[in-house]
């Protein structure tokens, strides 16, 4: 009765501490996420100037710090950048001349989602490629597989008297062995 009730309690204190494990691993990863979030103190006439800003700094990527928008990164660059998006905003360009100002600057990099062009289509349909050659060799190697396991084994008379001399050897090699260790 008493292992009975130890191992409910360490059962109890396993989940306590997986629990408590989990919620801190979950912690530690969005705190710094938190703590390094960028603070804009940009003025805006309208309401949807700021909803295009906000837009565009989460869709443009820091060039500086790889993989990061330019909300998202503290960088010098960034900061530059983010300054150069409110300018434009306030002078009056259109996103599409934001973008391609950009894009002339940084080239397809500054895009989290680069535009669909022949430079760009193996990165867009690459993966998919290869998950479909990938898809092509399993299927081909399954079907292989089971043709082997379909067609019955034959045995030639040569191949028979050979694996009949190797089964008399296994079994001479085992007697032997059983004697010597009794």
């Amino acid at each position: 009765m008493s292992s009975h009730l130890t191992s409910q309690v360490w059962l109890r204190k396993f989940r306590f501490f997986s629990f408590l494990c989990l919620a801190l691993s979950i912690l530690s990863v969005s705190l710094p996420r938190l703590s390094f979030a960028q603070v804009d103190t940009f003025e805006f006439e309208t309401q949807e100037q700021q909803k295009r800003f906000r837009s565009l700094s989460d869709e443009l990527r820091c060039p500086m710090c790889q993989n990061t928008s330019l909300s998202g990164s503290t960088g010098g660059v960034a900061e530059d950048l983010r300054r150069e998006v409110h300018r434009m905003i306030m002078e009056g360009m259109s996103d599409e001349q934001i973008e391609q100002f950009m894009y002339e600057r940084y080239g397809d990099f500054i895009f989290y989602k680069p535009r669909l062009k022949p430079e760009t289509i193996l990165l867009w349909f690459g993966p998919l490629l290869f998950f479909l050659i990938g898809a092509i060799v399993l299927v081909n190697i399954w079907r292989k597989a089971k043709r082997m396991d379909a067609e019955p084994v034959v045995v030639t008379g040569d191949s028979k008297s050979r694996l009949d001399a190797l089964f008399a050897e296994h079994g001479r090699s085992k007697a032997v062995a059983k004697n010597s260790n009794e």
